[in-house]
């Protein structure tokens, strides 16, 4: 029996696996071409905006933002070389580690051109910018060559979102570092810390205490993207602005103090919207032009998370491999499927689909804090689909059943009986009709005794009504004793005790057997009621001869899908039937009669009063059986034949 359930038990699983597995493929698919990317990137900036960020005490920048009003004091733009001139000889006078000045002088812009150029050969720890995209932006002219100059060039995602920075160009011939890097390198020898190669890994860059993993085009949320150069995620050091700034105006007039500056890294760029170096971030939370920040601050985040992680501060973002990527989606599918399959009420799946929904978040979200990217739009698409298909699919499945069931079973069991057969549906279920199988069931046969006589004498309408009467009645009291009415042939009934849930203990045997022989009981006192009601109405009186046995029997459904039929069959079925039918003598003197088998009487306790009417051969048997009548009140055991009555 246990290995059977488990069987259908696997067979049930196995289109959950199949639902779950093409949900997996579709969301896959749907994946690789790119149509989630949007998606994940969002959730990607909504983690990158919980994360805490990093206090600014701990950040060695500060910034020299050009304003509108500075330049509108200035009187045009670009600066002029010898303004430029001024702002680094003020700058280098207060003596920072490294000046990034975030200003293209590609082209001498004059007065003050060799003033500038003096001071830009003379301080190597003044990093200059040049660029690449976009018809690439030259270096200054008199740093042509050196290692004071960087590319500025920032990768942008589609919607114009900073998420990913540039460390360094190869072209097969020449290393080309970026703005940021130098700047940060610049600060870091004081620390003995250098750009170098991973021991493990040559291919990766080890700055300090942190290894740096390039970026590949499938990491993440993203989908073949552009991952030429060195490229690594963004962490940026949290909402608004967490670096000092002082204006053009400020230095240049001598407001700032120099120890504010002395030791640290200070960029110089242009914060005015008028010049148009400006970019969103995952925190932007939108597109609108109020929501960008300007290159200088970019920059300064830039250059804070490569110190952060060269000094132990911060780890960089990391990914898992496609593999595991995938793998983590499956299982988010195959829990769908699960909870589908076990999830019944649109409310409860509201509530667990909810619950899941949020400890996904939560998991990702947790993980991220610990600098570990993991998928969570896939893998919740994969939920919900996987969860809503196998609910559908399931509860489709139920209701084919409940129809196939009730059509079965409903007309012929007690609603309490009909409840339990569907809670146990699965341990006899299967295929669309209940499995044919080898149990131990109680059978009743009862016969209207003189229905042929009676049938005779009577009107066609009077008489089915008549039958009906006595029919109901007895087919109630059939339910009420938790029997399942098999079958009417003409003025007879058959029931079974016992089924379509196979019994497995000899405890639920018994009870099965002493239900039958209560029913049988109660229906010879109702053929007694009926008797007396038809008599004050005039109309014939009967008598009822029922049979029952208890042994083993195939049950299952027979005919067609259109005309299903459970019923029970075997050597029981016929002992019942015979026993029903023998010596009808013994039911002259009486309205009812009841007569039952050895296997029968071995179940009853006791508990109803019987009377040995001997062993005999039953027709159609070779095997002799003892048999008992049963009579109404509580019973102490079975007397001894006498003649055939009750000693």
């Amino acid at each position: 029996m246990m290995n059977s359930l488990s069987r259908l038990r696997r067979l049930q699983a196995f289109p959950i696996l199949i639902i779950s597995g093409l949900s997996f493929i579709f969301i896959i698919g749907i994946r690789w071409t790119g149509a989630l990317e949007y998606l994940e990137l969002a959730a990607y900036d909504v983690f990158m905006r919980l994360t805490p960020g990093i206090s600014s005490v701990h950040i060695p920048i500060v910034l020299i933002e050009i304003s509108e009003k500075d330049i509108q004091q200035q009187g045009r733009w670009p600066l002029t070389d010898s303004t430029v001139a001024e702002i680094l000889t003020k700058l280098t006078n207060c003596k920072p580690r490294a000046i990034g000045l975030d200003i293209f002088r590609d082209i001498p812009v004059p007065p003050g051109t060799r003033k500038l150029n003096a001071i830009l050969k003379r301080n190597h720890h003044i990093i200059t910018v040049m660029k690449f995209g976009d018809g690439g932006v030259a270096p200054p002219p008199v740093l042509r060559g050196t290692n004071q100059v960087g590319f500025n060039d920032i990768i942008m995602d589609s919607g114009g979102i900073v998420r990913r920075g540039l460390l360094f160009l190869d072209n097969g011939e020449t290393v080309s570092y970026c703005f940021d890097l130098l700047l940060a390198l610049i600060y870091l020898q004081k620390e003995g810390i250098t750009a170098r190669p991973d021991k493990t890994n040559p291919q990766y860059l080890r700055l300090g205490k942190s290894t740096i993993r390039p970026f590949e085009k499938n990491d993440g949320g993203y989908i073949r993207a552009d991952a030429r150069g060195y490229q690594y995620f963004l962490d940026f050091r949290g909402n608004g602005v967490p670096f000092p700034s002082y204006s053009l105006q400020d230095l240049l007039s001598g407001k700032v103090d120099p120890r504010s500056i002395q030791n640290k890294i200070v960029l110089v760029g242009v914060a005015a919207q008028s010049v148009k170096d400006v970019f969103y971030t995952p925190y932007s939370r939108g597109l609108s032009g109020d929501k960008q920040i300007p290159g200088i601050i970019l920059h300064a985040h830039i250059v804070s998370q490569l110190l952060s992680l060269a000094l132990g501060e911060s780890s960089p973002i990391r990914t898992s491999g496609e593999l595991q990527e995938t793998l983590w989606i499956l299982l988010w599918s195959l829990l769908g499927g699960f909870m589908g399959f076990r999830v019944r009420s649109p409310w409860l799946f509201s509530i667990f689909g909810t619950t899941g929904l949020l400890l996904l978040s939560l998991t990702t979200y947790l993980a991220f804090l610990q600098r570990w990217w993991i998928p969570s739009v896939p893998p919740a698409m994969t939920w919900l689909i996987s969860a809503a298909i196998v609910t559908a699919y399931v509860s489709n499945r139920e209701k084919k059943q409940r129809k196939t069931l009730m059509q079965l079973f409903s007309k012929h069991v007690s609603p309490e009986v009909a409840k339990s057969i569907w809670e146990r549906r699965n341990e006899f279920f299967h295929g669309g009709r209940p499995r044919s199988q080898k149990m131990m069931v109680t059978v009743l046969f009862s016969d209207l005794k003189g229905f042929t006589s009676i049938s005779e004498n009577m009107e066609p309408q009077a008489l089915i009504d008549w039958l009906n009467t006595y029919m109901e009645s007895m087919a109630d009291l059939v339910m009420e004793h938790g029997g399942v009415v098999d079958d009417y042939a003409g003025d007879g009934i058959k029931a079974n005790f016992g089924v379509p849930v196979p019994r497995r203990t000899e405890d639920e045997i018994a009870q099965d057997a002493i239900k039958a022989v209560a029913c049988a009981i109660a229906m010879g006192e109702k053929m007694e009621q009926l008797n007396r009601l038809w008599q004050e109405k005039g109309l014939p009186t009967g008598g009822t001869r029922i049979g029952i046995f208890t042994g083993p029997v195939v049950a299952g459904a027979v005919g067609s899908p259109q005309r299903l039929k459970y019923t029970t069959v075997g050597d029981t079925v016929n002992i019942a039937a015979r026993l029903e039918s023998y010596n009808k003598d013994l039911a002259k003197n009486s309205t009812w009669r009841i007569l039952i088998g050895e296997n029968t009487m071995k179940y009853l306790d006791n508990q109803f009063k019987t009377q040995l009417i001997g062993e005999a051969n039953l027709k159609g048997k070779y095997r002799k059986i003892n048999i008992y009548r049963v009579f109404s009140g509580e019973g102490t055991g079975s007397s001894e034949k006498t003649g055939g009555a009750e000693r």
